[in-house]
């Protein structure tokens, strides 16, 4: 029941080099970001207090993640006392080997599933198939995706990367499989395949018994778990079921009530361009004859906590995951989700994926190039994400020391590969700007030779200037300059 996993993806530069070339892709994710785009920056724009909102949920997420020991332990403690039951896992193997028992204790063979990340991150779906049970998106994105064996390819619209003609073909081949199959004719107007959808959904929210979801928030002082959504499905698995199960991760938490208040605000304007989202769905354990007789949550790290004890790469745990990001930058807009190789793409997946499985493998080492640090992506992030910083730091992360892998309890770098010619410039060019004498040499030989230089690099630089125009040597160095026409005198008042 599963669609496609990212794992052996190639570098980046590899995957997008492919997806720049599909043409309907790129007309597809062009259309979809810039809509999304103006209508976030038009719900932002009404209002006034937006800076400060932004830096209110900064500041509390930042709160909460120097003291995530202390509000873990409170928020098992009010889940427990609530009625809920809580499970710790440390990785996706131990997260979903607690979800397939939890599962198999109720004796069933299916589950629907709120739209999470959480989920995706770990491959639940996958692991859930392997034991036999069959896992149903609900989400109409995901749906999308699950029927085409695809791969979400966006935060929000993880189906963003298909048209409506995609769509209706992908339904009308694919449902019959799942359950109801679609309506003879199906057309490829939204109000239809929305229809198809919903007819096909509706059998198996009124049959399950399980529901699987993430949450966009966890409030530590009731034990509240939130989960924001636009289209009803989330709310449907959330009460309709006897079972309910939430996979989240650990950075998920508020300390209070009026914490989320900030993040009710910044999240739907952000995400969706909405005032609040039509679906703010909130639990606190369970209650009797009402909702989920039986609740579980599955709190997971799956290198949570390695990121957390990096003082800048920590910022990535702030995320609310809106896609504010992904809707401005303009290397997302052209190579798409896909090529980054995680669940999490785009700009905030370039620092979070790298992180959260280290940087060993080919796809994870290139993610943080994947960027061209216009910075976009900080202007827009409702929780002052900087994300520039975040992927210079891991650039030097692993130019310097190489890929992180873990020994043991300890995460170390291992020596670079790939990367001598890199450290071997900026050793050089560290040494000539810490030698003035050299450095004013080499300035004045540059100067003196401009017509010899060539307007393309030979060898590997062939790839780098042949998209790029050299910047032409000046006449004279500046500090000749500044000599002639000042006489060396510091002018500065």
């Amino acid at each position: 029941m599963s669609g496609g996993t990212f794992v052996g993806m190639p570098a980046f530069p590899e995957a997008a080099h492919e997806a720049v070339n599909n043409k309907t892709l790129r007309a597809n994710l062009r259309h979809a970001t810039h809509t999304i785009r103006g209508k976030r920056a038009k719900a932002v724009a009404e209002v006034s207090d937006w800076a400060e909102l932004r830096e209110a949920g900064k500041r509390i997420k930042d709160h909460t993640l120097r003291h995530l020991d202390r509000y873990l332990v409170q928020l098992e403690e009010s889940v427990m006392a609530a009625g809920g039951v809580v499970h710790w896992a440390a990785d996706a193997e131990e997260a979903n080997r607690i979800v397939v028992d939890l599962v198999r204790m109720t004796g069933e063979s299916e589950v629907v599933k709120v739209k999470s990340m959480a989920t995706q991150e770990i491959g639940l779906n996958e692991a859930l198939e392997a034991e036999g049970i069959a896992a149903y998106e609900t989400d109409l994105a995901e749906l999308i995706v699950q029927l085409g064996k695809d791969r979400p390819s966006h935060i929000l619209v993880p189906a963003i990367h298909r048209n409506r003609g995609e769509i209706r073909d992908i339904f009308a081949r694919e449902m019959s499989e799942w359950g109801r199959p679609a309506p003879e004719g199906l057309t490829d107007t939204p109000a239809e395949l929305a229809e198809a959808a919903r007819l096909h959904l509706r059998e198996k929210f009124l049959r399950a018994k399980v529901g699987v979801s993430g949450a966009n928030f966890m409030v530590a002082e009731t034990g509240t778990l939130v989960v924001v959504e636009s289209e009803g499905n989330g709310r449907m698995c959330l009460t309709l079921p006897e079972t309910l199960i939430s996979v989240v991760g650990i950075e998920k938490i508020v300390p209070t009530w009026q914490d989320l208040e900030v993040f009710l605000q910044t999240l739907p304007r952000s995400s969706t361009a909405e005032r609040m989202n039509p679906y703010t769905s909130t639990w606190t354990g369970t209650t009797d004859g009402d909702g989920p007789q039986t609740f579980h949550l599955v709190l997971i790290d799956n290198g949570r906590t390695d990121t957390l004890a990096d003082e800048v790469g920590r910022q990535a745990l702030r995320c609310i995951r809106c896609s504010a990001c992904l809707n401005v930058c303009p290397v997302y807009e052209r190579a798409g989700g896909h090529a980054y190789g995680s669940v999490y793409p785009g700009p905030i997946g370039a620092i979070l994926s790298p992180q959260l499985r280290g940087t060993a493998s080919e796809i994870d080492a290139s993610l943080p190039y994947a960027s061209s640090l216009c910075g976009a992506c900080y202007e827009v992030c409702p929780v002052a994400i900087d994300i520039p910083e975040v992927l210079v730091h891991l650039r030097e992360r692993i130019a310097q020391g190489g890929p992180a892998t873990r020994e043991g309890n300890k995460v170390v770098l291992k020596p670079a590969k790939g990367h001598a010619a890199e450290r071997a410039a900026m050793r050089a060019a560290r040494w000539a700007f810490s030698h003035p004498g050299a450095l004013r040499t080499g300035q004045r030989l540059a100067s003196r030779t401009r017509r010899f230089h060539p307007r393309t690099l030979p060898g590997p630089g062939r790839a780098w200037s042949g998209t790029r125009d050299l910047p032409a040597v000046p006449a004279e160095p500046f500090r000749d300059w500044w000599q002639r026409t000042n006489g060396g005198k510091d002018t500065r008042k």
